[in-house]
């Protein structure tokens, strides 16, 4: 006898239908010693009863078996009316008279109807895939969690069978509130990708999804960014609507990332992505303080990382290739907080294994190829963006000065700009052939950035060319450019004083491309 006061509620009789098996067997047995009345449907029951596991089956309390090919099953007062039906005294009653069996514990998940979707994107029976039992079982045991237990996660059975094991077979309220909270946002969250899957969309039509959905990870985050202010982090749930699943990493050293390390390594990661040759990126507070290509790992590193040795102190590091047992090297006399790549060399883990402070992460960079969206939040709103891929092409590189570049220089500007747009606005990059040697980013002015970068870059500013982020307002960070040695300049363009820009350009002997586009980065 079960009550609604909060008292631990015995589990003596359970329903079990499910369509990912795993875990199941092992949970069944640990039941079936607690002396749980086991029940399931078909499949649950034809997989249990291969294990080994003695079970009823539920078509003896319903009289149905499969209809229609199995679309009823559990869709019958035999079940839900057990699992429904309060423990009151009178909910007693009424269940002996209909000759009803309570369920304590229902256990259930649903046809993967977001895997099926993800795998097939163009499937013509994704409606074959939506599950309507399994989804009401759970909604039935969520609602009745005064008395009944619901699991909808394999990973819960475990935990609850710890508990079962140590409370005499019962269940907490606490318990079961929780699973019950868990089993509606699963149900909320299965429902909403089948809706997102079914709305309409028609070839250029608006492409952004009407509702974004996020679930908590189980990450834990020490603080965000200053130890003050807590955080947590969460993943997208949609379905369909272009939205890119989180890419997977695996910690291999040191302790667990931080909210920092968070966006750090995601925007090196991002640079890293834009080169098809070895390529690192250091990366400080979210922007690049150095960003190289080279022949090997190795040399890449080398290259980002003289790019300023002030700012690199401390810094995170992506490649966009496995690291070797002799790219640890590189770092010699360096601080670095954080290395990510796709995989690292057993040897190469041991010879970092001296730098206790250094995290590394095994993750590959995005592909460029996937679409993915950016969200940042102002005024309680959140902010949703397409990512930042679009491609220059050699009809981007208008020339608007007398003097063309050279091959080389049409390359570095290239290189340049594919840097650029990940800095922070207000953005400048100066690049020798494919290392940068000068960053100046976040500044409220284009001339400040430009003075930055020149005087992080010194005498290697000197033949090297120029990336700007968006049009020069005015010509004082040519003049600054042209006075550093600066020969190329690629920028967007568009502002009503180009003339007197282009023109100092030629003063200069400076060639100068628009692209037409710009690449801001707030």
């Amino acid at each position: 006898m079960a009550s609604e006061d909060g008292a631990p509620v015995r589990v003596e009789r359970a329903l079990l239908s499910v369509d990912d098996k795993s875990g199941l067997a092992e949970f069944a047995r640990g039941l079936a010693e607690l002396r749980v009345e086991l029940w399931a449907t078909g499949g649950t029951r034809r997989s249990l009863t291969e294990s080994g596991v003695a079970v009823g089956a539920a078509e003896d309390l319903t009289g149905v078996a499969a209809w229609f090919g199995g679309r009823v099953k559990t869709l019958h007062p035999a079940l839900l009316g057990g699992i429904l039906a309060p423990r009151t005294e009178a909910g007693l009653r009424e269940m002996q008279e209909r000759g009803l069996r309570p369920f304590d514990l229902v256990v259930t998940n649903f046809y993967p109807f977001e895997r099926h979707l993800a795998d097939h994107p163009d499937a013509t029976d994704r409606e074959e895939f939506v599950d309507i039992g399994g989804v009401t079982l759970a909604r039935a045991g969520a609602k009745n969690h005064a008395w009944v237990t619901v699991v909808t996660d394999p990973a819960d059975y475990a935990p609850l069978l710890t508990e079962l094991r140590s409370n005499g077979g019962a269940v907490s309220a606490a318990t079961r509130a929780r699973l019950a909270g868990a089993a509606f946002r699963r149900t909320t969250a299965y429902d909403a990708a089948i809706a997102d899957a079914f709305a309409p969309r028609e070839a250029g039509s608006d492409p952004f999804p009407e509702e974004v959905r996020f679930r908590r990870e189980p990450m834990k985050l020490r603080y965000g960014e200053n130890p003050h202010q807590p955080a947590a982090v969460y993943r997208r749930v949609d379905a369909g609507a272009g939205a890119a699943g989180p890419r997977p990493f695996r910690v291999l050293k040191g302790d667990a990332l931080s909210f920092t390390n968070l966006l750090d390594v995601d925007t090196a990661l991002a640079i890293v992505a834009e080169f098809p040759g070895p390529s690192a990126a250091v990366v400080k507070h979210a922007t690049p303080c150095g960003v190289a290509s080279g022949a090997t790992v190795r040399e890449a590193l080398e290259r980002a990382i003289a790019t300023d040795p002030v700012a690199r102190y401390g810094c995170a590091v992506a490649v966009n290739r496995p690291f070797g047992p002799g790219d640890a090297g590189a770092f010699k006399g360096v601080f670095v907080d954080l290395l990510a790549a796709p995989s690292f060399d057993p040897a190469a883990l041991e010879s970092l294994g001296h730098r206790a402070k250094v995290k590394v992460v095994e993750v590959a960079p995005p592909s460029l190829a996937d679409p993915g969206w950016e969200t940042k939040s102002a005024l309680g709103r959140l902010l949703l963006q397409a990512q930042d891929r679009r491609e220059l092409v050699p009809g981007d590189f208008k020339l608007v000065t007398s003097t063309a570049a050279s091959p080389e220089a049409g390359c570095a500007l290239d290189f340049a700009w594919r840097v650029v747009r990940h800095a922070k606005s207000n953005a400048i990059v100066l690049a020798d052939g494919a290392k940068t040697v000068g960053i100046g980013s976040g500044q409220p002015t284009r001339v400040k950035a430009v003075e930055l970068a020149c005087e992080v870059a010194a005498e290697r500013a000197r033949g090297s060319v120029l990336a700007s982020d968006a049009f020069f307002p005015f010509a004082d960070g040519i003049e600054v450019a042209g006075r550093a040695g600066v020969r190329a300049i690629i920028q967007p363009g568009g502002s009503l004083r180009d003339p007197e820009v282009i023109a100092t350009a030629e003063k200069y002997g400076i060639s100068m491309y628009f692209t037409g586009w710009r690449v801001f980065r707030h």
